[in-house]
């Protein structure tokens, strides 16, 4: 079964925008370091849509390289084309993945019937050793595999027996707890909402896929492990401190433009490679067309790591450690945000 914490890697870029190989072999070291369970190599928030397969394939391969032995690995590899997604699970299963993230396929708009017939169980029949991860988050595709679906699709095929779930819909997810049986992994997600998930006996998730375990893999995966043993109490602790960075995986602001007021949003993975940078850690800027925050935008994301600094520093120390850097002086030092933000 698939259980525990797994961080959805971000793919770092150098000054040029190519993949910053050495800065990546950083940051796995950095999650294997901290006890994470796993990590999942070229996912969305590794910026998947903007990799070249080439550069996809790099990624998960020196993923499934470092990690072997280490910590458990899932390779992305959904696509909005089933051939191509079928690429993508063969070359995981070269690799050495033994599991594979596939998001609902995005854009096309397939129903839920089709999503299932023409995508999941192509490939679900093709690669029967693989385990077979769906991924529901319908904010992003605009399709969704709904929870009937998944339980039909669960009950052909042993090779499906996990969904990470982020549709934000709590009632989406009982069902899938209810028509899809105990036995069924369900992971989280959405960052916000794992402990809730996690608690709900009819939810009883076993984990999630996180984002802001790039930056605290070590509490979020001590959070989970300890809801996993039932010690509630100790992990709401731990979810309080990190709240703030929870809260930030999308910031949206309202802006002031010369034709009035306008929502702008900022989506995973911007303002966590935003921190990123002012940490310190290997990250690079996002490929376009994901640009730069607004400067309203940034300074919430500061502000929020810097309550986490100021309550509870011990979250940021395994970076400083790690990286070796100065995270007081970085959250402080103003010249660090210069080229992190767009004016409107």
């Amino acid at each position: 079964m698939i259980n525990g914490c797994y961080t959805a890697l971000i793919t770092p870029f150098d000054n040029t925008g190519e993949i910053d190989h050495q800065g990546l072999e950083k940051l796995i070291g950095f999650q294997i370091e901290n006890g994470i369970t796993g990590i999942l190599a070229a996912g969305t928030t590794g910026e998947s849509p903007t990799l070249k397969w080439e550069e996809h394939n790099l990624v998960a391969e020196k993923i499934a390289k470092h990690t072997k032995d280490k910590c458990l690995s899932i390779a992305g590899a959904g696509s909005n084309n089933t051939t191509e997604a079928l690429y993508a699970v063969e070359h995981a299963a070269n690799a050495g993945f033994e599991s594979v993230l596939l998001v609902d396929p995005y854009y096309n708009g397939p129903s839920s019937l089709e999503t299932r017939k023409e995508y999941y169980e192509p490939i679900a029949k093709a690669f029967p050793e693989m385990d077979i991860v769906p991924y529901i988050i319908p904010g992003r595709t605009g399709a969704q595999m709904l929870p009937e679906d998944l339980a039909i699709l669960a009950e052909k095929y042993n090779n499906v027996s996990s969904v990470k779930e982020a549709t934000g819909n709590i009632e989406n997810m009982k069902k899938t707890r209810k028509f899809c049986k105990d036995d069924f992994t369900i992971l989280s997600g959405d960052d916000p909402m794992i402990f809730e998930m996690m608690i709900d006996p009819d939810i009883k998730a076993s984990g999630g896929i996180s984002v802001m375990s790039n930056i605290a893999p070590k509490f979020l995966a001590e959070m989970i492990s300890l809801l996993g043993k039932g010690e509630t109490k100790k992990a709401l602790k731990i979810n309080d401190a990190l709240a703030p960075l929870l809260n930030i995986v999308t910031v949206t602001t309202e802006e002031e433009t010369i034709h009035g007021k306008t929502q702008c949003r900022a989506r995973n993975p911007l303002p966590l490679k935003t921190l990123m940078q002012i940490l310190g850690m290997p990250s690079g800027y996002c490929r376009r067309p994901v640009g730069k925050m607004t400067k309203q935008g940034l300074d919430i994301v500061v502000n929020a790591a810097l309550q986490v600094w100021n309550n509870n520093p011990e979250i940021f120390t395994p970076i400083a450690d790690f990286f070796k850097v100065d995270i007081d002086e970085r959250l402080n030092n103003t010249k660090l945000k210069e080229n992190l933000y767009y004016d409107y």
